[in-house]
């Protein structure tokens, strides 16, 4: 989960959450006034995450401040969710949800740069698109995934309604969903060719092993952070947390 971007205001709001389960990769895109609070956080997840997928056991989100806040911690261990925090110079151990950022990003940047005013407007499109995108590490897309079948896409006909504001509206709605589809999926293509021309494998740890951390997010009292060592331990992997290569360690 991530509050991404500035944007230009619309209808109040120039911040999307972007959150993506991590069993299905379904996401939702959630426009926000401003940059939220913790408890605007947890009260936008359970308005339009919770109720229709659940409470989940852990969410991995960015060190945004209302992430590391006192209120989203309390509020989520009321509720039984553990939270777990990305490295702020290893962004990819939230993977999931930083593809969709980029992906979303790029289609925002590509479509709306001519009218930067309508961006929200384009939400649901977008995500609907991306719902609909088959995943390699799931051989399905998401709605199949959660569903168990995939809703048609543009599930309307070429037909004229014999209502103007209402040809109008499905006209500009195929246009926006026949953009939304064709950009999104370059923007795959791309993501994943330079992912290939740049992945390497990645060292797989199980419970017991020991690693060493790196100091750089560490609160280390230390006269000195300059002088700091670059990396502590050995520390003992208690868990893998995630796909992406995140772990969970005692710091003892």
């Amino acid at each position: 989960m991530r509050a991404a971007r500035r944007l230009t205001p619309r209808q109040g709001h120039t911040t999307i959450l972007v959150v993506v389960d991590r069993f299905s990769k379904s996401c939702r895109l959630l426009p926000l006034p401003g940059l939220p609070t913790a408890l605007q956080t947890a009260e936008a997840l359970f308005t339009h995450v919770f109720r229709h997928y659940g409470v989940p056991e852990d969410i991995v989100s960015d060190r945004g401040p209302q992430f590391t806040s006192r209120v989203w911690k309390a509020f989520m261990q009321h509720l039984g969710i553990s939270v777990s925090l990305t490295s702020g110079y290893h962004p990819q151990s939230n993977g999931q949800v930083e593809r969709v950022n980029q992906e979303v990003g790029r289609f925002l940047r590509s479509y709306c740069q001519d009218r930067p005013g309508e961006w929200a407007e384009f939400l649901p499109w977008a995500e609907y698109a991306l719902n609909s995108l088959h995943h390699s590490s799931t051989g399905v897309t998401p709605f199949q995934c959660v569903l168990g079948y995939q809703p048609v896409l543009a599930p309307w006909t070429p037909s004229q309604t014999g209502t103007p504001a209402v040809d109008d509206w499905f006209r500009r709605a195929a246009g926006t969903w026949e953009a939304v589809q064709s950009r999104l999926r370059l923007a795959v293509r791309r993501q994943k060719a330079s992912a290939d021309r740049h992945r390497g494998e990645a060292p797989v740890y199980r419970p017991g092993d020991r690693v060493w951390l790196s100091s750089r997010d560490l609160p280390l009292r230390l006269p000195c952070r300059k002088l700091a060592p670059r990396f502590v331990g050995p520390f003992k992997v208690l868990r893998r947390v995630n796909e992406e290569g995140k772990y969970s360690t005692s710091l003892h």
